[in-house]
């Protein structure tokens, strides 16, 4: 299994985002350096599909193929792009609050503490239905980390199309378009693909 392995803020530095979107709490001391060139319109497009890879911690094959789906699906293949990219499990456990980043909800789907509709789901990129109701499995919920989440309450947001419980939640409908607060212009990504 491939990993990207840059270190995060470096990462938000340049890709001109900010470190909360991806979960982390802390921000760069480094000052950003002044950009002498302008960038290009295929430069701006390939930062946008950058961008959308880094958040939601995607390689390039793997987007490519929600790409691909995106544009068979009914509607703007922008915003189904990006609401498939929600869908994803790993995602919809760090929407739910039990994970402060993408990356810990990615290893906690990954060793088996996540279920969908009571079966154990360690696959991170697998995508939830409407109805798909997510939760911690009960063996690990006497863990530590998941002890002190549940204490701690949900201190995120939980998105209208999700409802959340203790340690879980239920996909009550896919998002729409507004909903999403990911910094990105899906636009763009469809233009880069299409040439």
């Amino acid at each position: 299994m491939a990993l990207d392995k840059v270190a995060s803020l470096k990462r938000c530095r340049a890709l001109g985002i900010e470190p909360a979107v991806v979960g982390l709490g802390k921000k760069s001391k480094r000052q950003p350096r002044r950009g002498g060139r302008k960038l290009s319109e295929y430069g701006m497009q390939l930062r946008e599909k950058q961008k959308a890879k880094f958040i939601y911690g995607v390689l390039e094959r793997q987007f490519r193929h929600y790409y691909d789906r995106a544009k068979k699906m009914e509607g703007i293949t922008g915003e189904n792009l990006l609401i498939l990219l929600e869908r994803r499990l790993d995602n919809v456990v760090f929407r739910l609050g039990i994970a402060s980043t993408r990356r810990q909800a990615r290893q906690m789907v990954s060793h088996g503490h996540i279920t969908v509709n009571g079966k154990t789901v360690n696959i991170p990129s697998a995508l939830v239905k409407v109805n798909d109701v997510i939760s911690v499995k009960e063996n690990s919920r006497s863990n530590v980390l998941f002890k002190g989440i549940a204490e701690a309450g949900n201190s995120l947001n939980v998105p209208a199309w999700l409802s959340a419980t203790e340690l879980g939640g239920t996909v009550t409908r896919f998002p729409a378009r507004d909903e999403i607060d990911v910094p990105v212009e899906e636009q763009a990504i469809v233009e880069l693909y299409s040439k």
